[in-house]
């Protein structure tokens, strides 16, 4: 037997591919968004007014048909803000209304509180900002001729890679640019905000950061953190996008409410939405590569410049994690990875799924495929030769990779389970007699560090009560936006008690219950709270286990909890009866658990440290058929196998990489976003702006997991998946890639991210001289 086996066969739902707690809610449209709450008597409804411009100094902002028109009750301002005008996450550049000067398109400029939704929407569209226009800063070229950044310039490595290029048998360097991505979440930015006594205000937000909306709310409205109380009970997606920038929103409704006394409600339109938040970071990347004839690095110096907007928002986390992953699963010699964080006139840029992680893993693997494509290589092969492993372990962060092994066991897996050499054959054959169309495929690995890199992020807290009739109240400092993290708590916390999923009560997020929250992101959902919760449950189980000791005269390793009944030997009570007894005997059944995740420390200043407590690892391979008198691409068959450690819940973590999987895909080959000359995106609407739909998803789509136990000790062994399984995607970029490549062996193929058919054909035309053959 494995470790831990012994222990999951005793366990009664833990690693059990149960459904979603929400399940049948979701179907039935039944499950209560913040749009869906029973709206409190007197609500009135706030619409934001918007930047007509991108850069500009505003000299008068007109609202005297505003403050006219039906309905209105207030008209807010930055005036009206009675305490600081920031809504930023930690830099105070975030105005949450403009000032003096208008920073990006569509920035608020003022609030409307109206008697219903649309008198509050057409009131917002009256106002009128009289402004001194200045030329907008919209591309990193733009950034860089400015010199203009949101954040000091950073890089770390080792050696001389420039010396090592130099030396190198082989040279090859290029740009490459990785396009950013709309989060798209179904429920958008929306809050509910009530006034309480002594200006207190109880906020019912969209947000996977709790804790930020309560400091932010009490921040613009100069109260105590302790006068705010956030709450959310789940959301309708979220994917980074509602990590720092559901506070502005939850802000403005607060603010309403305490100008009112009314409670107030703001929920962003669709195109509001996309115009008014921020997205996934966009590249431009520099790299020079050296290698040998076989295509091992000997050196990679790599530039990340980011278009961060208009404010530093996450974006030092967001691209410190894609240096972090700019190895992706490769040994790097001598290596140089640098960045610089760009400002320019546009929304910032904010979290999104992988943290940035994805744009440097990308990047790498086309490294990759350029070092294999020169010497006439598989590109696998080359993936292999440079694949993390024993005497080559160490990242260019300082890092020890411990368990590359595991990495390297997945890839020689799929390579089997997928057929890749077999098909790698008949691929070219087809290629050599098809003029048009154009097949590729290509197997990427996935290695992915779990842990905020920010170490006092990584902590969770949870609360846990046992009521007397043996029912069980349960919540946690995570949110639930789809994932399953509810699901998956509940499911330990039962188990720590013996008894069934229906005693254990899943209740709101609230900071009122958990305070000094972090966000529900990096990932770290299951691993933080799961951990906290089975510690607080563990602490009410061990009193109850001394109270059934002592009244059967046993200690209380004797006691177990199993199948809702509490048994010493063969003699036994139900689990109710115990806490009602436990209750007589004024036995504490409530507990608040708290966890801090251990070996993490990283000393950014000095680039040293251990940023992650552990590595998700997996690998996709990806078919692909293109036309090359189109550019259309057809995804034709994906099979993954993805690391997901002991699985808590199997069922919701192969949802989670087929979605995972299907975003990567959207953010590669569809989701292009569009800004123009004067700042103004372009793809602010689903007529504008692709994502994956049904028919994109390949019909042969095979999934599987690789269930080794977590080498570190988290929560039953388990690995993070809410993140690595977007990186998968790579995959299918490398296939395109790889078909392209068919059209002119040896050369470098031409596409940039997204690969739309667009982008594919531009590719087709540079590497044909004309379209197809």
């Amino acid at each position: 037997m494995q470790p831990n086996d012994a222990e999951a066969a005793a366990l009664r739902h833990v690693h059990k591919p149960l459904p979603h707690d929400s399940a049948v809610k979701h179907v039935q449209g039944s499950a209560p968004y913040v749009d869906d709450l029973p709206e409190p008597e007197g609500t009135l409804h706030v619409a934001v007014g918007r930047a007509p411009i991108a850069r500009a100094r505003l000299q008068e902002l007109d609202l005297k048909a505003v403050r006219a028109a039906p309905g209105v009750v207030a008209v807010l301002t930055a005036a009206d803000i009675p305490g600081r005008n920031d809504v930023s996450p930690s830099m105070g550049d975030d105005p949450m209304f403009v000032e003096r000067e208008i920073l990006f398109h569509a920035q608020a400029l003022f609030a409307v509180v109206a008697t219903t939704r649309e008198a509050a929407r057409r009131a917002a569209l009256l106002g009128i900002a009289k402004t001194t226009a200045l030329k907008p800063r919209v591309t990193v070229e733009d950034a860089l001729a400015a010199d203009a950044t949101v954040l000091p310039d950073y890089a770390f490595g080792r050696g001389d890679p420039a010396a090592e290029i130099e030396r190198a048998p082989h040279r090859l360097g290029g740009t490459f640019r990785i396009g950013g991505q709309e989060h798209f979440y179904l429920e958008g930015q929306v809050a509910l905000a009530i006034p309480g006594e002594d200006g207190s205000v109880h906020v019912q937000s969209s947000t996977q950061h709790p804790t930020e909306v309560q400091h932010v709310v009490a921040r613009v409205l100069g109260l105590p953190d302790a006068f705010v109380t956030c709450e959310v009970r789940r959301m309708g997606g979220a994917f980074g996008g509602k990590e720092s920038q559901a506070t502005q929103w939850a802000a403005i409704a607060a603010l309403a409410a305490r100008a009112t006394g009314r409670p107030c409600k703001l929920r962003l339109d669709r195109d509001d939405d996309m115009a008014m938040t921020g997205k996934r970071h966009d590249f431009r990347v520099d790299w020079q590569v050296g290698f040998d004839d076989e295509g091992r690095i000997a050196a990679l110096d790599s530039l990340f410049l980011a278009r961060c907007g208009y404010s530093a928002d996450l974006s030092q986390g967001v691209v410190d994690r894609t240096m972090f992953h700019a190895d992706s699963s490769y040994f790097l010699p001598a290596v140089r990875i640098a960045s610089r964080r760009l400002k320019t006139d546009t929304v910032s840029n904010t979290a999104f799924r992988g943290f940035g992680g994805p744009q440097g893993m990308l990047a790498m693997e086309r490294v990759i495929d350029a070092v294999a494509w020169s010497l006439g290589k598989d590109p696998l092969d080359v993936r292999r030769l440079n694949f993390y492993a024993a005497g080559r372990d160490v990242t260019p962060y300082g890092m020890t990779v411990e368990d590359h092994a595991t990495g390297r066991r997945i890839l020689d897996e799929l390579e089997e389970r997928s057929d890749y050499r077999a098909r790698r054959a008949e691929i070219a054959e087809f290629n050599a007699r098809s003029t048009i169309l154009k097949r590729g495929i290509a197997l990427t690995p996935v290695k992915f560090g779990i842990s905020f890199t920010l170490t006092r992020l990584n902590q969770a807290g949870a609360l846990v009560h046992v009521y007397a009739d043996g029912s069980i109240h349960l919540n946690h400092g995570g949110t639930e936006m789809g994932q399953g993290l509810n699901q998956k708590v509940a499911q330990i916390v039962a188990d720590e008690f013996g008894v069934g999923l229906e005693r254990v009560r899943i209740t709101a997020t609230s900071t009122g219950k958990v305070p000094n929250t972090s966000p529900t992101a990096a990932s770290s959902g299951s691993d933080l709270n799961g951990m906290a919760a089975r510690i607080a449950a563990r602490a009410i189980r061990d009193r109850m286990a001394a109270q059934a000791a002592s009244e059967w005269g046993v200690a209380p390793e004797a006691i177990e909890f199993r199948d809702d009944r509490v048994f010493v030997g063969n003699d036994g009570m139900s689990f109710a009866e115990l806490a009602g007894r436990c209750c007589a005997a004024r036995v504490p059944l409530s507990e608040a658990g708290h966890y801090a995740t251990p070996k993490v420390a990283w000393n950014r200043d000095e680039g040293t440290g251990r940023p992650f407590f552990y590595f998700a690892y997996g690998a996709a391979c990806s078919e692909v058929t293109i036309d090359t008198m189109t550019g259309e691409m057809r995804l034709d068959r994906v099979d993954v196998l993805h690391d997901v450690g002991r699985s808590l819940n199997p069922a919701i973590d192969i949802g989670q990489i087929e979605g995972g999987f299907v975003q990567g895909l959207g953010w590669l080959t569809t989701e292009e976003l569009v800004y123009d000359a004067e700042g103004r995106l372009r793809t602010h609407a689903p007529s504008t702006y692709k994502i994956p739909v049904a028919s994109d998803v390949p019909a042969d789509f095979r999934v599987h997991l690789h269930q080794e136990p977590n080498r570190e000790d988290t929560i039953h062994r388990s690995k993070a998946v809410g993140e690595p399984p977007l990186m998968l995607a790579n995959s299918v970029f490398c296939a395109i890639a790889d078909a392209l490549h068919s059209l002119a062996p040896g050369k470098p193929v031409p596409l940039d991210a997204p690969a739309t058919p667009e982008a594919i054909l531009k590719a087709v035309e540079d590497l044909t001289g004309g379209i197809g053959f």
